[in-house]
């Protein structure tokens, strides 16, 4: 008897899930310090460090986001991802090598509140505290919209229960996490990665040579009728960059590459590489997997605009925002083991960015904030099972938070990358390359940034600006002021700075 789609889509997302968790045990194998646990002893090679900071970065936003805003709009929606790819090469470039250097010589640092602790011998932890309360506030609901994505994509992809869906993927997410930690989330995010890449390169490529005529992708777009353009005419300016958004809207948008200076669970990936000077090599790795996987996106929506039309029976599911044109493309061209196999992509997107914040906020917790209320640093046993438990009673609160989800949550999730690469963004750039910050300074920009960010993404003036400009200028002003009005830094803190300094870039 032929087995229905929704049996093989099962069959697909037991095989991934069961490659999870066997990622997991293993990880586990190799789990025997607190470091371990939480940086994996420094030990990440390039490549992994660079495919594991990209997929835990791209999240859903990638497979479906994306490739719908091109489908409707045209190529005037890909300079979010121009300011991402330049982003994320500056990063790896002048962030990458420095951090993973002056991380270890500030005393060892394993978290980003503790580099920034170290980094300026802050003594009152103030530094540390407000770092780590920024982290568990803005990435407990972070995780709590990757359960709620995980939901609806099981109601999606097999018509099932909401609640189910956030169940299994939420539980599944937490198993790997809670026994591997950061190897585990590393090497899960290496599959994750690979396989985003695959479907993405596979499915515009099906899509064309299914076409009669691939060459009409050329110019299908602005010649015919698709999707939201049903004028006669189709969108004349589909392939133009610079139609239908002014300068601030660009800048704004080439502004989200400026949220890669401090974001907590991409920047902890340089921290974790084994050498300074792997940093060339992980920027290769990083670079090439993302320019490729935006084209794979953009290959998607321009074919999609062919394939759609062309194709009897065809048909978007998402009428409104046309983000499901991946997922329809995939099941319409491969048989459904395929294609339940290719739809893991986008639960491994989900998964990937779930997992690394997990892991993040467990170690603010356990790392910055509990450790430096304890007269004594308890063994590394004993922390070990404090970040697996603090894995689990973060998702616990995500998942709670996650029941009903509503726009509260779910908006928050719009402007977080602006919210940590505002706060974090131009500290990590002043605590690697100016010598007269100080902790006064770091606290008045981390704070400034934080809340510029977040009261100019909940008015109106979003609309307009991104938040990350202002976000990002103003906790730049402040750290500046703040840092000069204020007490210099120590000779030592100094001396540090001026060795760890001596540190080439790649």
């Amino acid at each position: 008897m032929e087995l229905e789609q929704s049996t093989w889509f099962v069959i697909a997302i037991v095989i991934y899930m069961f490659t999870m968790l066997g990622i997991g045990y293993w990880s586990y194998r190799q789990t025997n310090k607190y470091n371990d646990y939480v940086l994996g002893d420094r030990g990440l090679n390039p490549f992994v460090a660079a495919l594991s900071a990209g997929a835990s970065d791209m999240s859903g936003w990638l497979l479906m986001g994306l490739p719908g805003a091109l489908f409707v709009s045209g190529l005037s929606e890909l300079w979010i991802a121009v300011g991402l790819l330049a982003g994320c090469f500056v990063s790896w470039t002048i962030v990458a090598p420095k951090l993973r250097s002056y991380s270890e010589a500030a005393d060892n640092s394993i978290t980003l509140p503790s580099f920034f602790e170290n980094r300026l011998a802050d003594r009152s932890r103030a530094v540390r505290i407000i770092a780590a309360a920024i982290i568990i506030v803005f990435f407990t609901f972070y995780v709590s919209s990757g359960i709620v994505s995980g939901g609806r994509y099981f109601e999606a992809t097999f018509g099932g229960d909401y609640l189910t869906g956030r169940i299994i993927v939420a539980a599944v997410t937490v198993a790997y996490t809670f026994v591997g930690g950061f190897l585990a989330v590393s090497y899960t995010d290496v599959v994750q990665g690979l396989i985003m890449f695959a479907a993405l390169l596979l499915v515009p490529a099906m899509a064309l040579v299914a076409l009669d005529r691939p060459a009409d992708v050329l110019d299908w777009a602005t010649t015919h009728d698709y999707g939201p353009w049903q004028t006669g005419t189709g969108n004349p300016d589909f392939f133009n960059m610079f139609t239908g958004v002014s300068a601030t809207v660009i800048l704004g948008n080439l502004a989200w590459g400026l949220g890669y200076f401090g974001q907590p669970h991409i920047v902890v990936r340089y921290m974790a590489l084994q050498d300074p000077k792997q940093a060339r090599q992980g920027r290769a790795w990083g670079i090439g997997w993302m320019g490729l996987c935006v084209l794979g996106a953009l290959a998607t929506a321009t074919v999609g605009t062919a394939f759609f039309a062309q194709t009897p029976g065809a048909e978007v599911t998402d009428q409104q925002s046309f983000e499901t044109i991946f997922l329809d493309m995939d099941r319409i061209l491969f048989h459904p083991l395929i294609a339940g196999l290719v739809l893991t992509a986008v639960l491994a997107a989900i998964m990937s960015t779930m997992s690394s914040q997990l892991l993040v906020v467990s170690s603010s917790l356990i790392e910055d904030l509990m450790t430096i209320f304890t007269r004594k640093r308890p063994d590394e046993f004993v922390l070990i099972n404090l970040s697996r438990t603090a894995v689990i009673a973060v998702a616990v609160v995500a998942a709670a938070l996650a029941v009903q989800p509503n726009d509260s949550i779910l908006g928050l999730v719009a402007f977080a990358w602006a919210g940590f690469g505002s706060a974090f963004g131009p500290l990590m750039l002043f605590a690697l390359y100016w010598r007269r910050l100080n902790a006064a300074g770091a606290i008045a920009g981390m704070l400034t940034g934080a809340v510029v960010s977040f009261v100019w993404g909940s008015t109106s003036l979003s609309e307009h600006l991104y938040e990350m400009v202002p976000g990002f200028l103003c906790s730049c002003l402040a750290i500046w002021i703040v840092s000069l009005a204020t007490k210099p830094p120590s000779n030592t803190v100094v001396e540090r700075f001026l060795r760890v300094g001596s540190t080439r870039n790649p």
